[in-house]
């Protein structure tokens, strides 16, 4: 019975098969044929509405084919076909058909739910950023200094209590402690100094800079060297070429690099150690400085700036140096040089995992699909567990990176606010224990998977050398 419909509609099994893009008129077009041969039929009972729409054929595994937007459905004992505009996909089941493909009957609500599962992170979002910064609570954009002002206080305290703890007790169990805490420390003084640069630390940039200044060179980064070039990155977020920080490599740099840099690159723990180098050389496939005026990085206006932070990353360079000869080498070692290694080891894991490392491959954009919210729509939250307010809250990167002006002691609220809005395009963190050891999963299987990216496309997705991965077995 079934065959005679699908044969008296012109319709005919097909093996599986998945077949080549079509345009949405042909596949409106097809809808409407199919429809009004349906509806002249004296044995089916039909419904028509038509709605324009830009559909894939997506696959052909266990349905004649799969369509979207517009709706057209019909039943009749075994046969059911769905065409609606307001799920992703839809489908014909036939049961009992004399072919070679395995068919179900599925519910048109059984259809939407499929199509919701098959979402496409890449696709342009319902919604615009005037819409998320709406939802945001206004209270949420206020700057209070001396609340910014108290987290300097308590992390300054804290850097030199430990110091002072770890130099009175000088024992080799308390060492590594010391190492990991005042290396985190560090991390948050860097952090700090990260608001002070987008100004969220307060309305005062004079301010900003002052304190961005001290937090910064104080763990020798080079203050308005890195602002400028954090710019870049937020104003490029998610663009394959022009973004600043982990950005994919493409495939035609990629094979040009040795099989040693490859493997450096892409194998634990040489990633965790690139900060610093970045800073002077930054990534394969740029040039510049991050300490030199006249780098790739600047424009003429800034290079005065430039020349300060350097300035104040020699000085204290130079202070470092004295302070090495005062209290002896080893002792400066166990005191700054470990904990400053610990600090870019959390540098580059947090930078790296909220931008890689998700469960599914997330798209990186180039040319008319790239978008400031599109690109920032591809950031990845991730929770820290005790150290969420340790480092204030910079797990929270979608908010962040969308409006970076927003204070961090606002940034958990103003997540919650905009969640609802964001729907599937804001994936929830996975839940942490009291350390993020959670993380060294998605830091390692993106490390193994995410290579590069082709050269051609407007979006992308990391693609995997195999050579790389049967290498790292």
């Amino acid at each position: 019975m079934a065959s005679s419909i699908l044969s008296n509609c012109g319709l005919y099994t097909l093996p599986r098969v998945i077949p080549s893009r079509r345009s949405s008129v042909k596949q409106n077009s097809l809808v409407l044929k199919s429809c009004s041969m349906l509806s002249s039929s004296s044995s089916l009972s039909s419904s028509l509405s038509s709605s324009a729409g830009n559909a894939n054929v997506a696959s052909m595994s266990t349905s004649l084919f799969s369509i979207g937007k517009g709706k057209c459905s019909f039943t009749r004992e075994k046969a059911s076909f769905v065409y609606d505009p307001l799920s992703i996909r839809t489908r014909w089941r036939v049961t009992n058909v004399a072919a070679p493909l395995r068919t179900t009957v599925v519910s048109e609500s059984e259809g939407k739910e499929s199509g919701e599962e098959e979402f496409d992170p890449s696709a342009p979002p319902p919604f615009s950023l005037a819409d998320i910064r709406a939802a945001i609570p206004k209270h949420c954009w206020v700057k209070d200094t001396w609340k910014s002002m108290s987290y300097v206080f308590r992390d300054v305290a804290i850097v030199f209590g430990l110091a002072a703890g770890a130099a009175y007790l000088n024992n080799w169990l308390a060492w590594p402690i010391y190492w990991i805490a005042q290396g985190t420390m560090f991390w948050a003084l860097f952090v700090l100094g990260h608001d002070c640069g987008h100004g969220s630390f307060s309305n005062n940039q004079k301010l900003n800079s002052v304190v961005g200044h001290l937090t910064h060179s104080s763990i020798l980064v080079p203050y308005h060297g890195w602002r400028i070039s954090h710019r870049t990155h937020h104003q490029n977020h998610g663009h394959a070429e022009n973004d600043e920080s982990w950005h994919p490599m493409s495939e035609k740099i990629y094979n040009s690099l040795d099989e040693t840099t490859k493997k450096l690159r892409f194998n634990i723990p040489w990633p965790l150690f690139a900060y610093p180098f970045y800073l002077w050389a930054r990534t394969p496939g740029k040039t510049g400085s991050h300490f030199h005026p006249g780098s790739d990085l600047f424009v003429p206006n800034e290079k005065k700036d430039v020349i300060t932070s350097t300035a104040c990353w020699t000085a204290m360079a130079a202070l470092l140096a004295g302070l090495t000869v005062f209290m002896g080498p080893v002792l400066m070692l166990k005191l700054y040089v470990i904990p400053y290694w610990i600090f870019v080891m959390w540098l580059d894991l947090v930078t790296y995992l909220h931008h890689h490392g998700y469960d599914e491959k997330l798209p990186w954009y180039r040319g008319k699909e790239w978008s400031y919210l599109r690109g920032g729509l591809t950031t990845i939250d991730r929770d820290y567990g005790l150290i969420n307010n340790i480092h204030h809250d910079i797990g929270t990167h979608v908010v962040h990176h969308l409006f970076p002006q927003i204070p961090h002691y606002h940034l958990v609220e103003a997540t919650e606010a905009v969640k609802p809005l964001l729907g599937k395009y804001y994936r929830e963190p996975k839940k942490s224990g009291p350390f993020p050891f959670h993380l060294l999963e998605p830091l390692l299987k993106s490390m193994a998977e995410d290579h590069y990216v082709s050269d051609k496309g407007d979006v992308v997705f990391y693609k995997t050398d195999p050579t790389l991965r049967k290498s790292r077995t």
